[in-house]
């Protein structure tokens, strides 16, 4: 999608859609919102709906750092110790793993 084409109102509202669907789940919104509008925030000179499109890139920004984060912490603690929780890890995985490394 070409961002030069769209008008300013509707730039505005893509990337708050994109905000507020980050928010079921779909943290890849979030990072589309900050990689699409990324140059439209900072780098484009002023214009009226700059400031909120630049609240939802931050936000979208941290958000997607915290859903990282959540999710990094998570597959570390489960693949430490998957083997240990014994049957409830075995419920917990798509596919039960041989063995018990």
């Amino acid at each position: 999608m070409n961002l030069e084409r769209i008008p300013n109102e509707e730039k505005l509202g893509l990337s708050r859609r994109y905000y507020l669907g980050g928010f079921a789940f779909l943290p890849f919104l979030w990072l589309v919102n900050v990689l699409w509008f990324f140059r439209e925030a900072f780098l484009k000179p002023t214009y009226t709906e700059q400031p909120q499109i630049k609240s939802y890139v931050k936000k979208s920004a941290l958000g997607l750092i915290v859903w990282v984060a959540v999710l990094t912490t998570w597959i570390t603690i489960f693949q430490h110790f998957r083997a240990q929780w014994g049957e409830v890890g075995d419920y917990l995985s798509f596919t039960i793993p041989l063995g018990t490394a």
